[in-house]
């Protein structure tokens, strides 16, 4: 299929080929081997990372631990952040 490029580097895409990989707003842009390769990338929402912290039952403090753990040295890092699971 032909795709034209304007002066200002923008490209449309053809309809059928958004159909049959489904309509994104953001893509992967990437070259490989002399080729332009898109690939529809999904933006999770706050919604979403949202309902999976709560169905990791984890809450602001743990998060602030698993932040702190992460910023120490790496010397300082023998284990992971203690979670309410893990020291039940």
């Amino acid at each position: 299929m032909l795709a034209k490029m304007t002066s200002k580097n923008q490209l449309t895409l053809p309809k059928s080929v958004t159909a049959i990989v489904g309509s994104a707003e953001y893509y992967d842009v990437e070259a490989r081997n002399g080729q332009i390769v898109l690939t529809p990338v999904r933006i999770q929402r706050g919604d979403a990372v949202r309902a999976k912290l709560a169905e990791l039952d984890l809450n602001e403090h743990d998060i602030a631990d698993s932040v702190a753990w992460a910023r120490k040295s790496p010397a300082t890092k023998k284990s992971g952040p203690v979670s309410k699971k893990s020291a039940k």
